[in-house]
This record gives structure tokens, C-alpha cells and sequence, in this order.
């Protein structure tokens, strides 16, 4: 494996990794450069969550949005596979699972989803962005979820 490649698998991992293990948004956004302009962005309609479908800009907006996060979900046996990197690119595509809870309604679901790495020249994070069931977070914020879940 070329060390550019293994630069951005480590890089990935251990990003991963630390937001699995529910690391503080400022270890989160210790991935992210500094150097470069970075975002973070959860794909979905703003309507959905306070932290979806709109980009997170610049470090500050980073912290925001895992800051955002950890106040609204929490999460179980988050565990991630299938990464696939694009050394041209400089980007790291992966596949996350885990089981999510909404805290104020305490309901949970059963999530796979999908992170997009870029990374600048020092394997810092740019852009993370996220492709994950804005429907079911929708819901649990609600307190529907179980109306509609077969669970």
C-alpha cells in the first residue's frame, strides 16, 4: 500500500474512531485543518434536525455542528467498514453503523450511513459530509418512531 493511501486510511480511522468512542467536539475537530477552509455537512432537509442540510463552515461551524450533535443523539456500538480511498482525490469514503438515540424523546433506531473525507496535503480534514436516515432522526425527535417502526 502506497504511503499516501495509508496517510488517508489512518487519517479516516482515526477520525472514525474518535467520534465512535464519543470523543468532545474539540477532539473531533482536532482532524480538521487548519490550514484550509473545512466544513462539516449532514445531508437532509434543515426542517428534519437543527443540524441537517446546510453546510457548517470554517472551524467554528465544525465545533457547531458536532457541538449540535451531541447535544440532540447519542449513539451505541458505532463501528465502521468498507472504507475506500481515492489517493487522487485526497478523499476517504466510508460505512458506518450504529444504533442512535434521540435524547429528549429517548426513542433509537438502527442506523447504517455513510461519511465523504476530503483531505488537505497534511491528512487533515476539509469536508466531511454525511449521508445518513434523516427520516427515522426526524421521527425520534418527534416521539412518532415507534408509531411507525414494525420493532
Amino acid at each position: 500500500m502506497n504511503s499516501s493511501r495509508q496517510q488517508l486510511l489512518d487519517a479516516a480511522k482515526c477520525l472514525c474512531d474518535d467520534f465512535g468512542q464519543k470523543k468532545s467536539p474539540e477532539i473531533i475537530l482536532s482532524h480538521f485543518s487548519v490550514t484550509h477552509p473545512c466544513m462539516a455537512l449532514e445531508h437532509g432537509l434543515p426542517a428534519f434536525a437543527p443540524f441537517l442540510g446546510r453546510p457548517f463552515k470554517g472551524r467554528e461551524g465544525v465545533l457547531e455542528y458536532f457541538s449540535a450533535i451531541a447535544s440532540f443523539l447519542t449513539y451505541e456500538n458505532m463501528r465502521f467498514s468498507e472504507y475506500f480511498v481515492d489517493t487522487e482525490a485526497r478523499r476517504v469514503s466510508v460505512k458506518g453503523e450504529a444504533t442512535f438515540t434521540w435524547i429528549t424523546t429517548k426513542e433509537s433506531w438502527d442506523e447504517t450511513f455513510t461519511y465523504v473525507l476530503d483531505f488537505d496535503d497534511e491528512s487533515s480534514v476539509t469536508s466531511y459530509q454525511v449521508w445518513a436516515d434523516t427520516g427515522a432522526a426526524y421521527l425520534a425527535s418527534k416521539g412518532q418512531l415507534k408509531e411507525v417502526s414494525s420493532d
